[in-house]
């Protein structure tokens, strides 16, 4: 496969080679953000006293739960500004602490303000406008870097390869990483993420 064949296929797995950390360092949590789309949406829920936004987050066996923490909330949250805080801060917490159990994974608190990777900010903003373009000329930019720099070293080094055991097993160390590398990226193109929040 062609770079940049490689690069317009990768661009469609945004935010997975991002998760994955592929195209950056590490990733940071998206929906366990407090400006993440889970908290936004609870916030909406809580001032329009109404959950509707947060249930899509949340599975079909989870909603009681959610209901009985949202109930909770309103009528906490009336009694003072201390109170709200504590309150609200409890329905996002538990809010997204099942969400995430729904889809098999961990909580272990909400992050500040500002921590949602870059990458995945942009995916909302696209979403929100409906421009693709900046977005996925972006990933695909650092798709074909990623590849590019993973080929010229593992390509400078195959010469030397045989010349003794720790060429050759700087040449294969070098090697796994770009096979890795597109493979992973190509097959996150052509299939899609794992981590999938149930439809029910």
């Amino acid at each position: 496969m062609k770079i940049g064949q490689l690069g317009k296929r990768a661009a469609r797995a945004l935010p997975v080679l991002m998760m994955m950390g592929l195209l950056s360092g590490p990733a940071m949590a998206h929906c366990d953000s407090m400006d993440g789309p889970v908290v936004a949406d609870a916030q909406r829920a809580l001032a329009g006293r109404d959950m509707e936004p947060v249930l899509k987050w949340i599975r079909t066996e989870d909603e009681p739960e959610i209901r009985r923490v949202f109930a909770m909330a309103l009528t906490v949250r009336g009694e003072s500004a201390t109170a709200r805080n504590v309150a609200d801060l409890y329905f996002f917490e538990t809010l997204v602490r099942i969400h995430r159990a729904g889809e098999g994974e961990g909580f272990v608190g909400l992050r500040p303000v500002g921590s949602v990777e870059p990458a995945i900010a942009a995916a909302d903003r696209a979403l929100a406008d409906g421009n693709i373009e900046v977005l996925a000329d972006r990933i695909a930019a650092s798709v074909r870097q990623g590849t590019v720099h993973r080929f010229s070293e593992a390509r400078e080094l195959r010469p030397t390869a045989e010349q003794s055991a720790a060429q050759g097993r700087r040449y294969v160390a070098a090697y796994v990483q770009l096979t890795h590398f597109v493979q992973t990226a190509d097959r996150l193109a052509a299939h899609g993420a794992s981590h999938q929040h149930p439809a029910n």
